[in-house]
């Protein structure tokens, strides 16, 4: 598979506070689920801003935006939105075609 093949997601996502642990802990939960389940999730790395305990990067590689589509269709997505949505503050969602992308060993 070529890298310039692959679908890059970045999600900047802020917790309300009295919800930043229980979403930190959700998160961990969620990428792991999700590198084991879906055979087109190639990683999915959660960070949490060191300032700002509730704000959080995730950072996410696909096959092509098709295996990002599927990610959005399976149920530990839906779960997921419906644990995660309530403690959300905000979210925003871009989307980049990996050109060079490090080895994800």
């Amino acid at each position: 598979m070529k890298q310039q093949d692959m679908f890059v997601v970045v999600v900047f996502l802020e917790a309300e506070r009295a919800h930043q642990d229980d979403m930190r802990t959700a998160l961990i939960t969620y990428a792991r689920l999700c590198i084991e389940r879906e055979p087109g999730c190639r990683r999915y790395d959660v960070c949490l801003d060191p300032v700002d305990g509730a704000s959080f990067l995730l950072y996410q590689v696909y096959d092509d935006e098709a295996a990002y589509l599927t990610h959005r269709e399976l149920p530990h997505y839906a779960e997921f939105r419906i644990l995660a949505d309530p403690w959300t503050r905000s979210r925003r969602v871009l989307t980049y075609e990996g050109l060079v992308l490090s080895s994800m060993a």
